[in-house]
């Protein structure tokens, strides 16, 4: 799961409860005492809320009228988190002149979702005391909603203005300028809101975001102990801490901090879906499904959950396709309202022509960064022509690096939407005018797919970032090839599937050092992978195994970064040991070999013969890499996207010798290519000018059969829409 979101602050009732303001209606009725009416603000300011609650009722049995009967009845039900929007309603018809209320009003407002309103309330207040910075920040908490981020940090910047020492509007900017993504100046405020309030645990919680988007984990984790002295029970806090452990490393005191926070809380529903990421990595699979079920019965609209589910059951192949497809038509049922549902099946859009203009194609992710997504990404933002195409990147994560700085220079518009609402998404990329948009996620992390359920452009579609149907109604088209997405798999989708008459991928490792690769003088032959644990499922450790008997003089060598664990190469070792594999034949490494991304290339000449998972998910950028350092790579193609990729991949390079159809051809076609040296010695040499010149690593034509892709999906769209009109 992602890092939980930041923790924002509103100013509510009680901050100055003026007992002048009882208006005009109680001039003509009977109204309470002074005294009594003081007696029951210190009552509020003492936390007797519930208490407070009662008396108030009591007292507007006896005084209808009296504005501050309800105010103070609006105040307790507020404090407790119940629905105050009626009491603060009636409380300013009888008190219009009093900003504190429409202050009041407007947090109830917002706190039901009626963000239009609470602006309204929120610049009444300022009218009526344009130097409230209560009502400034407030304010800026609602623009930030509804997607105005600079409207926001102008709000923000003008109650600091008014009260330099405002603690919580420093914590708002913060998070405002992380959504902008200026890291640097969101950590800067935190720290200023920390030196005014040192006990400002949301603060210290929103640092330690802030510090581990900038990638900069032990004083994030510093950030989230010091939260955690303050609030001991602050289980978002507690979760964040044990991302930020486990991508230290320290992966069983991560997940303890998962589990403590379940343990504190045993109905919150982020801790189990924690607890299911983690066991993930483990790859402890049915654990991590029962985990991401107990998130979703405790909250079914949970769409991080569903989506990891999804993905979970998608990358392992552990369901029929049908059944998934059901299950991923359940994500919009569950976590998408009604009323927005209707309101997509229901838009309508007006687009001009394509003659005289061009088209405008839009990118979603929450991978512009390092990451496999954006690798292939990049060589078609660098390469679409632009006199066809107007590009524009919507990013969905603040999280920035040197690879998002390359991608907004290559983009024509670059869009930052980390932190804003769907509807608020959907309503910009509307008012972008998009006419083709591009779901670069699926359900991975950071996805937006709310954007899309709610219908954001006239034509959807799904590229790249993800390997089974989104399940959405409103997507239209999943993007694919002829081998990875063939005709026989159309009922595997809710989207109409778009092949391209080339494979749908493009590489480029022009900075990898050249392959160094030489046999083994002892005879060995080195097979390997270096996948992620998660892709080595049981079925693939079995075939290796049998790979192995076969070939007695075979070896396998496995790289990850989860082979750091003990436990899982323990695993690693057990299941293989289960299968007749002694481990003198097997070398586990992790990521700490290869400590840069050339060194990791480097080590490909390790391999005589790289071997792609089965069972669930194959490699795409592992199997890309492999084939550019010459090492040819075995696969079997399987029966839906998630097994297909290498076969795609070795189709676009002229190899489809090395895709095997069943377990028996799998270790037939390895063996035979190990054990004749003279045909690998002869591949290795000319393998990279071969891949260099294919459809894999052309990424100009993949760009142009993209852009005809997507002219041809609106023509198709603008004809329906003409047809309807005649």
């Amino acid at each position: 799961m992602k890092p939980g979101r930041n923790d924002p602050c509103s100013c509510g009732s009680g901050k100055k409860f003026r007992l002048c303001c009882e208006g005009k209606a109680a001039s003509r009725s009977p109204a309470p005492a002074p005294d009594e009416l003081k007696q029951l603000v210190s009552m509020f300011r003492a936390g007797r809320h519930a208490e407070l609650e009662s008396r108030a009722r009591s007292m507007l049995g006896q005084y209808p009228e009296s504005g501050f009967a309800w105010k103070l009845l609006g105040a307790s039900l507020q404090a407790q988190g119940k629905d105050a929007l009626q009491a603060f309603q009636k409380t300013a018809g009888l008190m219009p002149n009093d900003p504190e209320v429409q202050l009041n009003l407007g947090v109830a407002q917002k706190n039901i979702g009626k963000l239009d309103d609470a602006e309204a309330s929120y610049r009444r207040a300022l009218k009526l005391d344009p130097d409230y910075a209560e009502a400034h920040n407030n304010l800026g908490l609602v623009l930030k909603d509804l997607g105005q981020l600079d409207g926001a940090v102008a709000s923000y910047r003008r109650a600091l203005q008014i009260k330099p020492d405002f603690a919580m509007a420093f914590n708002n900017l913060g998070i405002a300028l992380m959504d902008l993504g200026q890291l640097d100046g969101a950590v800067a405020s935190y720290r200023r809101a920390l030196q005014i309030n040192p006990g400002y645990a949301e603060a210290h919680y929103n640092l330690g975001i802030a510090l581990m988007d900038l990638g900069q984990l032990d004083d994030a984790v510093a950030s989230y102990r010091r939260a955690l002295q303050i609030k001991p029970d602050y289980v978002k806090a507690l979760i964040n801490l044990g991302t930020c452990l486990k991508d230290l490393g320290q992966f069983n005191d991560g997940v303890a901090c998962y589990y403590r926070a379940a343990e504190i809380k045993p109905d919150f529903a982020d801790a189990h879906g924690s607890i299911g990421s983690a066991l993930k990595e483990l790859g402890q699979f049915e654990g991590a499904i029962a985990s991401y079920r107990r998130a979703l019965e405790l909250k079914p609209d949970y769409a991080d959950a569903y989506s990891c589910l999804l993905f979970l059951y998608a990358y392992q192949a552990s369901l029929d396709p049908l059944e998934y497809l059901a299950l991923a038509r359940g994500w919009e049922q569950a976590c998408l309202p009604a009323q927005d549902h209707q309101a997509a099946r229901n838009r309508v859009f007006r687009r001009p022509p394509l003659a005289g203009r061009r088209l405008r194609v839009g990118y979603m992710s929450g991978d512009f960064r390092q990451h496999a997504v954006s690798y292939f990404i990049e060589q078609l933002f660098a390469r679409h022509d632009r006199a066809r195409i107007e590009l524009f990147a919507y990013s969905t994560q603040g999280r920035r690096d040197a690879v998002t700085e390359r991608l907004r220079a290559l983009a024509e518009h670059w869009v930052p939407l980390a932190g804003i609402p769907d509807t608020a998404i959907r309503e910009r990329i509307e008012a972008d005018e998009i006419d083709v948009l591009i779901d670069l996620s699926g359900h991975t992390d950071h996805n937006r797919l709310g954007v899309f359920a709610r219908r954001a452009a006239p034509v959807q579609a799904y590229y790249l970032g993800y390997f089974a149907s989104t399940g959405l109604t409103e997507m239209d088209y999943w993007i694919g090839d002829e081998i990875l997405t063939p005709p026989e798999a159309d009922s595997h989708f809710s989207e109409r599937v778009w092949r391209l008459s080339r494979v749908c991928w493009s590489y480029d490792g022009k900075d990898a050092p050249p392959s160094a690769w030489r046999s083994d003088t002892n005879g060995a032959v080195w097979l390997g992978s270096f996948n992620n644990l998660g892709k080595l499922t049981p079925a693939t450790l079995a075939l290796w195994a049998k790979v192995l008997h076969a070939l007695p003089e075979g070896k396998l060598l496995l790289k990850n970064k989860e082979l750091a664990d003990a436990g899982n190469r323990r695993r690693i070792l057990d299941a293989m040991a289960g299968q007749g594999i002694t481990p003198d034949r097997i070398e586990l490494q992790d990521s700490s070999a290869t400590p840069d991304w050339s060194a990791h290339m480097a080590y490909y000449d390790r391999l005589d013969i790289a071997l792609d998972p089965v069972g669930a998910m194959g490699g795409v950028t592992t199997t890309c890499d492999a084939l550019w350092m010459a090492a040819p790579v075995i696969a079997l193609l399987g029966d839906r996207v998630v097994s297909r990729a290498t076969a795609a991949i070795l189709n676009g390079i002229g190899r489809p010798e090395w895709i095997a159809r069943s377990n028996a051809e799998y270790i037939d076609k390895v063996v035979a290519l190990a054990r004749d040296v003279e045909q690998r010695k002869a591949l290795r040499s000319g393998q990279r000018n071969r891949m260099a010149s294919s459809p894999l690593c052309d990424a100009r034509g993949l760009a142009m059969a993209l852009e005809n892709a997507y002219f041809e999906m609106f023509e198709r769209w603008f004809n329906e829409i003409s047809d309807e009109k005649n």
